[in-house]
């Protein structure tokens, strides 16, 4: 199974980053980094690279930092990958959009085709997902399964399928860029350049993305990590605390003493700050109604559910939802002629 692009006659390999605005910083130079060092390590031109956009323009970050491309998508000739950089909006590219049309020639003309945090939303929408694994950020999985419920979604931290690769983001893509590095110069450059970043440890693809329990919540008890767990896989239909501690092999009053020793409330409020944070996300990600997103959170009425998300958020969930309006960047078009990057020094 061919898992990067090859190099053919010793060139170096070249690859397009597409800037989607609200893209992620972190995870754009953690993609884009690596191939600059390798190319340091290894004093080769192993990599060269090059930004575009769908507008050939400046494009913002989800840090409000702006980045300055080197063409549009439409002038993108032979490259080897393209990597869909994308974060706070991914879907904001309609159904035949042209960006769709040009990701699909690029993929007929052999390139590799990627995309980083919430990028799979723009492969998808693009077909380029149909019978292959994929990943994106956690934070994202509920609205991307839904979108898309007939592709195989993972929740590792990044998936090489055949010719179409996808990441989680943060610092997963490096954990990625490290693999295609490996393969393209081996190991012991691969290695080399995770010690620059001061990386001491190359995670494999299957790793899973977010912090286990015990991390995430500080708490040391087995049995606590064990509800909380259950918690979170039953958001939509929430179990009482009874049947949690049944299901723990522990008494009700056990579980009360758990949760206000380790984390300072009652099971009842730690479940429903767990349920509405996961509502908050929806509100933000999707174009659900209300109802929708408060049955998904368990929920049985609006008003229920507005008056609990606004005691512990301070607004009600219409206002949450009309405070996080889509924006247009509206960019004119302007062109430019491509620009390589990727010295061996650099």
């Amino acid at each position: 199974m061919t898992t990067t692009a090859p190099r053919a006659s010793g060139r170096p390999i070249r690859i397009a980053y597409l800037l989607v605005p609200q893209f992620p910083m972190m995870s754009f130079a953690a993609a884009i980094e690596p191939m600059r060092s390798a190319n340091r390590m290894s004093e080769r031109r192993l990599f060269e690279w090059t930004l575009v956009s769908a507008e050939g323009t400046q494009v913002e970050a989800s840090n409000g930092i702006r980045i300055s491309t080197e063409c549009r998508l439409d002038q993108l000739k032979a490259i080897d990958l393209l990597i869909v950089c994308a974060g706070l909006e991914p879907a904001q590219f309609g159904a035949g959009h042209l960006v769709h049309h040009q990701l699909r020639r690029l993929a007929r003309h052999g390139a590799m085709m990627g995309g980083i945090s919430t990028g799979a939303f723009v492969l998808a929408d693009a077909g380029l997902l149909a019978d292959r694994r994929c990943t994106v950020h956690w934070e994202y999985a509920d609205w991307f399964q839904s979108r898309y419920p007939s592709i195989a979604l993972s929740r590792d931290l990044y998936v090489v399928d055949r010719n179409v690769f996808t990441c989680s983001g943060g610092t997963a893509a490096l954990d990625m860029m490290l693999h295609f590095v490996g393969e393209a110069a081996g190991p012991a450059i691969a290695a080399a350049v995770a010690e620059q970043f001061i990386h001491p440890q190359i995670r494999r693809q299957d790793e899973h993305q977010r912090l286990g329990v015990h991390a995430r919540y500080r708490v040391d008890s087995p049995k606590l990590a064990g509800i909380i767990k259950l918690m979170e896989s039953g958001v939509e239909n929430p179990l009482d605390i009874r049947e949690l501690a049944g299901l723990a092999g522990i008494s009700a009053r056990q579980v009360e003493r758990l949760f206000r020793e380790q984390l300072g409330m009652s099971p009842k409020v730690f479940y429903l700050k767990l349920r509405l944070a996961h509502a908050r996300t929806l509100l933000r990600q999707t174009v659900d109604p209300i109802l929708a997103v408060a049955v998904e959170c368990g929920f049985a009425s609006t008003s229920h559910f507005s008056h609990a998300y606004k005691r512990i958020f301070g607004i009600p969930p219409t206002q949450e939802r009309r405070s996080l309006a889509v924006r247009n960047p509206g960019r004119a078009r302007r062109k430019k002629t491509p620009r390589r990057y990727g010295g061996a020094r650099g």
